[in-house]
């Protein structure tokens, strides 16, 4: 019997509390037979990812998590930065998955335009900045932050508050038919506000490793 595949996905900040959040939501993707998903924390890495210094110093250490655990078959970088993808591709055979790229893509097969949640005003620049990169721009409505830092997204009532105040602007003002939560940290929050708003709601790291169970599951 072959050893169980095994997906790794990198929370980049050294926040215990988003990586729990986050694996928690990815429970969904547990199942018999299927790929273990393994969620760690960059602990040497800033306490969130709010500025591109961050997203840089960041991108330095998930290639070196990637490189320390190249026996697993599949890697998502949960940031919505994707801090450091195009290295860690560059490092290691295995795909690489980041939430951002994946987030967007799941979104567009779900509705005409998409919005981002994103945390706070200095995170939006460094998102469009990557999704242009992407070429993934065409299809976005607006990208608007709760102003929340990644330490703040515990206050669930606050927080839920922001998520669904910042997203009724992104649906009925910049006309989104999708939304995608901007951080690992707000995945508890997704079915909560797609049931308010009604309209799409993707948490990016359940998409990445959704994308990361087939890729590994088709390579058997």
């Amino acid at each position: 019997m072959s050893p169980a595949k095994e997906i790794i996905v990198i929370n980049p900040n050294s926040n215990q509390h988003v990586t729990d959040s986050m694996n928690t939501a990815l429970n969904l993707f547990r199942f018999a037979n299927g790929p273990i998903i393994k969620s760690v924390t960059n602990l040497d890495g800033p306490p969130g990812i709010e500025s591109q210094q961050d997203s840089d110093s960041a991108a330095v250490q998930v290639v070196d998590i990637i490189k320390r655990n190249n026996i697993a078959d599949a890697f998502v970088i949960a940031c919505f930065s994707d801090p450091g993808i195009f290295a860690a591709r560059e490092v290691t055979n295995k795909p690489v998955f980041g939430i951002a790229e994946s987030g967007i893509l799941t979104a567009l097969s779900l509705g005409s335009s998409y919005g981002i949640l994103a945390i706070l005003n200095t995170s939006v620049a460094r998102h469009l900045r990557y999704i242009r990169s992407l070429g993934l721009e065409k299809r976005l409505a607006g990208d608007l932050a709760i102003g929340l830092s990644v330490a703040e997204l515990s206050d669930e009532k606050k927080t839920f508050h922001r998520l669904e105040e910042v997203g009724k602007k992104l649906r009925d003002g910049s006309g989104a038919s999708v939304l995608i939560l901007g951080c690992a940290g707000m995945a508890r929050y997704r079915l909560g506000l797609q049931e308010s708003l009604g309209i799409p709601v993707v948490d990016p790291s359940q998409a990445a490793v959704s994308m990361a169970i087939s890729a590994v599951v088709l390579n058997n």
